[in-house]
């Protein structure tokens, strides 16, 4: 009986052994997929259902949970897993994906089209079997994988047009705040300059009006201006100054 119960323990730490290591790897795992494809993060296929979706992450996520997992990037993986629930059950950035994984999937069979044409003897199979070739062949691991090659690819590209993209909007919303700075800025110094010039009306009227009332009048020991005759045509002719006593 004790025997039984010592081998009952060695099993269970025995199993327990192998959970933590299925649990470590599927972090790895999950850690070293393309990150722009939730396909790859959930381990599934591009046919699968929303409902394939929740069910696999499910069974992942108890997995890779961080209270269960003690892997040190556990919890890494585990968000990564609920990004990647969160995209396919989310019916516009699924259709996206799907787009995309239909766009790779024309590519490749544009790609064997061109092929076929140089293969005579695979041509007149493909035409003799009425597509059925066509079908098994996309039906298998090497096509699968090169969809998911493929995939990635074009992923990749969008990813990056977005952020070109993306960097221009800024780079144009950038341009507008300045612009609009410096406008709000040149109003602002017209304004100050404006409620300046008023400030000081008070004081240039009186200056104008005590400019006005001396007139002409010059102050005693003050040398005239030198005067033109008004004969000389040629205005050749200087008044001397007049110092008066």
């Amino acid at each position: 009986m004790a025997a039984d119960s010592e081998e009952d323990l060695l099993l269970r730490s025995f199993f327990a052994e192998v959970s933590e290591v299925e649990r470590d790897n599927e972090v790895v795992r999950i850690l070293a997929c393309f990150k722009l494809n939730p396909f790859e993060h959930l381990n599934l296929s591009f046919n699968s259902s929303a409902d394939d979706v929740k069910k696999q992450y499910r069974k992942l996520s108890l997995l890779v949970h961080p209270d269960k997992c003690k892997h040190p990037q556990a919890k890494e993986a585990f968000a990564a897993l609920s990004k990647a629930q969160q995209l396919l059950i989310d019916p516009q950035e699924r259709d996206y994906i799907l787009s995309q994984v239909n766009n790779a999937k024309e590519e490749l069979r544009a790609k064997r089209k061109k092929q076929l044409k140089k293969d005579n003897t695979t041509k007149i199979k493909a035409l003799v079997d009425e597509g059925k070739y066509e079908h098994q062949y996309e039906q298998s691991e090497e096509f699968r994988q090169q969809l998911k090659l493929k995939v990635r690819e074009i992923l990749t590209e969008q990813e990056w047009r977005r952020r070109k993209m993306q960097m221009r909007i800024s780079e144009e919303e950038g341009r507008l705040k300045k612009d609009e700075e410096e406008t709000k800025e040149m109003w602002k110094r017209k304004r100050e300059h404006e409620e300046q010039w008023e400030g000081t009306r008070e004081q240039r009227v009186s200056s104008w009006r005590d400019f006005m009332k001396g007139g002409k009048k010059v102050k005693k020991g003050e040398i005239r201006p030198p005067k033109l005759k008004t004969e000389d045509p040629n205005k050749s002719y200087v008044q001397r100054p007049v110092k008066r006593a």
